[in-house]
């Protein structure tokens, strides 16, 4: 046994453990032959730090991984980080822009090279604070979304998905990030509300009898107008279908459709179609029978204006800024009479109405968003939901809390397709190569052009060109030989699709894999595949439900070994389950159970839990626009590790958000302490490590009792982890270790431990207390261990001689027939007697220092047996001496505190020690206050106008401030009553 010291010092204590754990290799899943646990952590970006939603997500899997691995289980929680495409290229850009260089100084792979380099010098930060948060990772199979094993996956799945149909190339609108250069997914782009306009704009009939009239937020997009749409049920229109107007500046003629996206209730009913620059006018394009390829497009990629496929823009409008041919714009169609002022309330007229407008931004470039018309690469995510659809509803895989079912099910049956490509040169390259168009002329050297505002061409690979799709760029060429015939030289060039009279030049995509993609195979990919093939059962319900049966499927993990399909991976496919954030169900979880059950046919995860998000004090979700944001590292410095562990725990109640708390935190500080010092009272009193993980044979009730307690407490704690209710396993040990262990076990066997004076106590009474007391704190680490590991494992190192360190000991044994009712009743009864003198001592301004004589009014020779059997507990605990009744008194005694137990009247005369007249009057002034108070907000709460026009937040602390009220007044009369 080592001393400990007087004061608990986290930071010292952290990061000792971590490296010894760490160098150790005690979070590497080494038991053969046990059952393997496996869970994947959601990589976090190789550019990140780690912030308090990590806190939280990591801090969950740890429980639970701790968990699995205190019972036995070959433990494994994969660990890496996502290549992040969009913010490494940034950060890296951002470097070069300092010595005055840009990306393209360099070529495509010295740029990589660069980003590579960095990544080695700069990468491993938030790897480094995950240490510090204490997540027993398996640090020595880290993976990376572009480490060469990981690389080797994703072209796979890429050119698997290709051949069978479920990957292609379309023209189709994305999320166009014009600061960037790039597509970005919906999750990259933050709507914000800002102040801008609504312009009422009046389009002239073809044949002159007269105008319709649209609005728009965006006027300039009228430049690329390809029609009107209004209601078929809209009968001020019913003349006018199928005519034609003619936009204002270009000219340009457009008919009037109906569609149902117009709204006779908004507006004019009348709205102005953008196919090719707003996402509900590309589907009404498409209903109206216009193919992507004929949707107008008038911006570049830099959202300046570029010339549509008619050509009838002016010519001084090309190369504007969007937001500068917006002023444009306006002017020419108020300068030619097409723009209809607004009128105010004032009569005043304007130009545009103003409006809120909900605006996308690109979280990164901290620019707005423009919908583009573009070629991109597309999976079929439709047809792959079906089974991620089916697997969820059988109960292959279970979410958590259930009520995301519903959103899982409305958004899978509702998917789009899902565009994978992005516009950058960090990343996975998409292994397609791109020849010239062949017809049946031969070789048609196709060039989609744009013209340029100084009237170049920009030459790119078009949806026309012939993709050759290939792991490799041998077997791109083999495929184009092939293709085109033996005649010709197949030359890859870095140029565009081209052919001359004897040679073929192809060019790879220079587009890269959205990182969503990737990660989408994360929980395969990481364990070895595809070097590592699966086997798949020879029936599998699932294979029967991918071929089209219609039966549905409801995996059975008993075959090989109760793993699932997957041997070959050690059994750790499928995981057993995954902690995720609930904003990226359809980003990341939802798209692992596509890919994983079409390449692996079996759902990644059993368990799918979602927590919710950490929010500020005062609710709002924090940002640095708003100042708010925690920084984990700081609480870790200011409190441990364990105090924040402990604090994310505690407050995580499935899938509800958490309100960030300091002193909370600050509390399960004071908790640690309160645990240590706990210990160094074991240690100062002959307490020690136990040699045994059963509990040690016990006479003594207090002793029997605090056994059947820990036993409880294991039962409810592996109960609620099973569960994944987090809040009620933390509160579980929790109490058990402040109230029942350090508040009331260790003082009520002080006096068997201690004799007078405080001289160590002797004999088979005080062996056998310290025996129990040390399993008891024993079992308090190993169960506490996995919410605070640190402080756990340190108590455990200095208690004794130890086989093994805490992180791979057994986890307490949950035996029904260590529970003892009758031990249980007697401390239970003792424990609320000494509450309630101790309480009623309290109210009625008992000296602390007074010692009162107790005695039992109502007689009851068992429960007087019990009373002067815990005499020296109760006489050290509430301050009091027993005193026998010779006779039966005669109604209750009067000038004395009373309390009741088990319907037991208990008396302890106060006239020496208390002036009686004067507490009574005390206690009748402060009933009288705590009544007036409780009475006035009853009738605020009474008053409906109160009720409907405070603030929600007022009402609510009204509502807590009366329950305190009347709380109190119902206390304080308790205590005059008990003045007899």
């Amino acid at each position: 046994m080592s001393e400990l010291p007087k004061t608990f010092d986290p930071a010292e204590i952290e990061t000792r453990w971590y490296q010894h754990w760490e160098a150790n290799g005690l979070f590497a899943p080494e038991r053969p032959g046990a059952d393997p646990w496996t869970l994947v952590n959601p990589p976090p970006n190789v550019t990140g730090s780690l912030h308090i939603g990590h806190a939280l997500d990591n801090t969950l899997q740890d429980v639970l991984v701790r968990h699995a691995r205190l019972k036995g289980k070959d433990a494994r929680w994969v660990v890496g980080t996502d290549h992040a495409g969009i913010a490494t290229q940034m950060v890296v850009e951002r470097q070069l822009n300092q010595k005055q260089q840009k990306r393209t100084d360099f070529t495509r792979e010295e740029f990589v090279a660069k980003v590579w380099e960095w990544k080695e010098e700069s990468g491993g930060e938030i790897t480094q604070q995950l240490r510090r948060l204490g997540c027993s990772m398996d640090w020595a199979n880290e993976r990376f979304t572009m480490d060469e094993g990981f690389s080797k996956a994703v072209l796979k799945v890429f050119v698997e998905l290709h051949k069978q149909g479920l990957l292609y190339r379309d023209k189709r609108l994305v999320n166009w990030d014009p600061g960037l250069g790039t597509a970005i997914s919906d999750l990259e782009v933050e709507t914000v509300e800002v102040k801008g306009n609504f312009w009422h704009l009046r389009y002239p009939l073809e044949d002159g009898s007269g105008f319709i009239q649209v609005a728009t937020t965006r006027p300039e997009t009228m430049l690329a107008d390809m029609a009107v749409a209004v209601n078929a049920s809209d009968e001020r229109y019913t003349a006018l279908v199928g005519k034609k107007v003619r936009l204002p500046i270009t000219g340009r003629l457009i008919p009037i459709i109906t569609d149902d996206h117009a709204d006779p209730e908004l507006g004019s009913g009348a709205v102005k179609i953008t196919p090719g620059h707003d996402f509900n006018d590309f589907e009404v394009g498409r209903r109206a029978g216009i193919e992507a390829r004929d949707m107008l497009n008038m911006l570049d990629a830099k959202a300046n204006i570029t010339q549509t496929a008619d050509g009838l823009i002016p010519a001084d409008l090309l190369g504007l800024d969007r937001f500068e041919a917006r002023k444009q714009v306006v002017a020419r169609l108020k300068a030619e009479g097409f723009l209809v002022p607004y009128v105010d309330k004032d009569g005043e007229a304007h130009d545009s109405e103003p409006r809120t407008i909900q605006t996308p931004y690109g979280d990164r470039s901290g620019v707005v968003i423009e919908p583009w018309l573009t070629d991109q690469w597309y999976v079929d995510a439709a047809t792959l939901a079906k089974p991620a659809i089916e697997a969820v509803r059988s109960g292959a895989t279970k979410i958590v809390p259930k009520s995301w079912e519903k959103t899982y099910f409305n958004w899978m049956e509702n998917i789009q397709p899902w565009c994978v490509s992005r516009q950058l040169w960090w990343g996975h390259r998409i292994p397609a190569w791109f020849g010239p168009k062949r017809d049946e002329h031969g070789l048609v050297s196709y060039i989609d052009h744009q013209i340029n505002a100084d009237g170049s061409l920009t030459e790119a690979i078009s949806s026309e060109n012939e993709p050759f799709v290939a792991l490799t760029e041998a077997d791109a060429i083999a495929a184009a030989q092939a293709h085109y015939g033996d005649q010709y030289k197949i030359v890859v060039d870095d140029r565009f699709p081209r052919a001359t009279n004897d040679t073929v030049y192809i060019v790879q995509d220079s587009d890269v894999l959205d990182t969503w993609f990737s990660s989408a195979l994360w929980p395969f990919a990481t364990l070895g595949w595809p070097d590592v093939q699966p086997t798949p059962f020879a029936s599998s319900e699932v294979e029967k439900h991918l071929a089209g049966d219609g039966q549905g499927f409801s995996t059975s993990l008993e075959t090989n070994g109760g793993r699932g399909v997957h041997k070959q991976l050690g059994g750790r496919y499928p995981n057993d389950v995954l902690i995720s954030g609930f904003d990226i169900l359809f980003f990341w979880d939802a798209r692992m159970m596509m890919q994983g059950l079409h390449f692996m046919k079996e759902v990644p995860f059993k368990t799918l839990y979602l927590h919710g998000l950490v929010r500020a004090a005062d609710g709002q979700k924090m940002s640095k626009s708003k100042g708010n944001v925690v920084n984990p590292l700081g609480l870790i410095d200011q409190y441990g590790a364990d105090a924040l562990r402990f604090f994310m725990a505690a407050m995580e109640s499935q899938g509800r958000d958490i309100k960030m708390d300091e002193r909370r935190i600050e509390g399960y500080r004071n908790f640690a302490t309160k645990l240590w010092n706990a210990a160094r009272f074991c240690q100062s009193n002959g307490i020690g490590a136990s040699t045994t993980i059963e509990p040690p044979a016990a006479e003594l009730a207090v002793n029997r009792w605090i056994v059947a307690e820990t036993v409880a407490t294991v039962q409810a704690l592996d109960l609620a982890l099973a569960d994944l209710r987090f809040d009620e396993a933390a509160n579980t040990i929790y109490q058990f270790t402040w109230s029942r262990f350090c508040d009331w076990y260790l003082e009520l066997i002080k006096p068997v431990i201690q004799g007078e004076g405080g001289v160590a106590a002797t004999g088979a009474g005080a062996d056998e207390t310290r025996a129990v007391a040390g399993w008891v704190l024993d079992q308090i680490l190993v169960m506490l261990h996995p919410f605070m590991p640190f402080i756990t494992e340190e108590l455990w190192s200095k208690m004794g001689a130890r086989e093994h360190e805490l992180i791979v000991a057994k986890w307490p044994m949950a035996d029904a027939r260590a529970l003892d009712p009758e031990a249980a009743k007697e401390i239970d009864w003792l424990i609320r007697l000494v509450s309630e003198i101790r309480a009623a001592r309290t109210e009625l301004n008992v000296p602390p220092g007074a010692k009162l004589s107790l005695y039992q009014v109502d007689k009851n020779d068992a429960a007087e047996a019990r009373l002067i059997g815990n005499a020296s507990a109760l006489e050290r605990l509430a301050r009091v001496n027993i005193t026998r009744l010779t006779e039966p008194m005669e109604g209750k005694p009067e000038a004395s505190l009373q309390v009741t137990v088990d319907g037991l009247l208990y008396a302890m005369p106060i006239g020496g020690v208390v002036d009686l007249e004067a507490e009574r009057a005390r206690l009748t002034k402060a009933i009288g206050a705590a009544e007036k108070e409780r009475d006035g907000l009853a009738g605020r709460l009474n008053n409906p106008s109160f009720v409907e026009r405070a603030k929600p937040e007022a009402v609510e602390k009204a509502r807590a401030d009366h329950a305190e009220k009347a709380a109190e007044a119902e206390r304080l009369a308790a205590a005059l009553a008990r003045l007899g």
